[in-house]
């Protein structure tokens, strides 16, 4: 694999992430752990990191279920230390995220705007 190719990959995963996940995690950052504690550049630093973390794993471990789980203990002690919250609230942050982001795809896709790309 060429290295460059391999980095740039990486950049262009992080934008793409910082665009569509960066945004509902800070909305449930700020709804379950208060403004003062979820700051957006809180939520870009989650993202950017885990999608280094991710890659990472991706490059060096094979996709299995010990690998998801230390990837997603990683990912939640992310949300725990930039959002100054406990596990269990780390846990209903990130579901919540995961809500927010269906609904806005859901609203997205019923005026018009799909989430995703088209190769021509």
């Amino acid at each position: 694999m060429n290295v460059d190719s391999a980095i740039l990959g990486l950049i262009i995963n992080i934008i793409i992430n910082i665009v569509i996940i960066a945004p509902a995690l800070w909305l449930s950052g700020i709804l379950l752990a208060g403004k003062n504690k979820a700051k957006f550049t809180d939520a870009l630093w989650i993202v950017t990191l885990g999608t280094i973390v991710s890659a990472v794993f991706g490059y060096f471990l094979w996709e299995g279920i010990i690998a998801s789980v230390i990837l997603m203990v990683i990912l939640l002690g992310l949300v725990k230390h930039f959002f100054n919250c406990g596990w269990i609230k780390a846990v209903i942050i990130s579901i919540v995220a995961v809500i927010i982001f269906i609904i806005i795809a859901a609203i997205l896709a019923l005026i018009g705007i799909g989430i995703g790309f088209y190769l021509i």
